[in-house]
């Protein structure tokens, strides 16, 4: 017995660390006091405050700009290396897969310094474009790793049945590979794209003057105390995710259902 109750108390510790504080702070941002220690009621105020913050909603707009872009560079960049190199047997191969992870193993702070270092060296005085190309390199390697775990495990008789009939090389790729990747591809560039939106350390230093993502405005608001209108914004970002999720497990559940009709008027 005691065996078996070690894996549920495991569990409850982890549910309730992890949750408790996402849950506290969606039970403060409808709080009407501007401080956490007092509950004066519920109230809308601060979502009302947070519409009319122009600061915030601009952070907001330039973070989902930058994680957009970030991820469609690296989702163009990683796929075509992952097809790239599953084509080809050398023995660097190994080498330069080890080199194209290195971005999400090196600790962030000094990933950002080293960002920093190399944009002055270069002169690139643009903050948009510093952060894109440094939000590209730290993105390629999940959508990398996605995909090149995913073509390891493709049956290559598959393309050598698209060669024998005739089927072109980019054909092959178009209407094969893609096609049996996307689940890979999307994991990729979904996580890629939460990276982007949660990255602080790098941003904060290639980044110049000013709170251009919303992590850094957010740092910048929580050094006198968490604002209210932070907890709202955390809550409201929450809901879509929750939203997005749901929407996401529902349309696979569909999907499967139909598979399955269509399965058994087959059979």
């Amino acid at each position: 017995m005691k065996k078996k109750k070690w894996p549920f108390v495991y569990v409850a510790l982890i549910t309730v660390l992890t949750y408790i504080p996402i849950l506290l702070t969606v039970v403060y941002s409808f709080n009407a006091s501007k401080l956490t220690s007092v509950w004066e009621g519920f109230s809308l105020k601060w979502y009302r405050e947070l519409f009319r913050d122009r600061d915030l909603g601009e952070a907001l707009i330039n973070s989902l700009i930058l994680a957009v872009l970030s991820c469609a560079f690296a989702v163009l960049i990683g796929t075509s290396g992952a097809l790239g190199m599953s084509r080809r047997k050398r023995k660097l191969d190994d080498a330069v897969a080890y080199v194209s992870t290195l971005p999400i193993m090196i600790p962030e702070i000094i990933l950002g310094l080293a960002f920093m270092v190399v944009f002055n060296a270069m002169g690139l005085r643009g903050n948009d474009l510093r952060l894109i190309l440094a939000h590209v390199t730290f993105c390629i390697p999940y959508i990398f790793l996605n995909v090149k775990s995913r073509l390891v495990g493709m049956d290559t008789a598959l393309f050598d049945a698209a060669r024998d009939l005739g089927a072109s090389p980019p054909r092959v790729v178009r209407d094969i590979t893609l096609p049996l990747c996307r689940p890979a591809i999307f994991s990729g560039a979904f996580l890629a794209l939460a990276m982007s939106l949660d990255d602080f350390v790098i941003s904060f230093f290639v980044y110049g003057a000013g709170e251009g993502t919303l992590p850094i405005k957010i740092y910048s608001s929580v050094k006198v105390g968490v604002s209210p209108q932070v907890n709202a914004l955390c809550t409201l970002i929450m809901g879509v995710v929750f939203i997005a999720v749901a929407l996401s497990r529902y349309i696979s559940s569909v999907r499967i259902a139909r598979q399955r009709r269509m399965e058994r008027r087959s059979a």
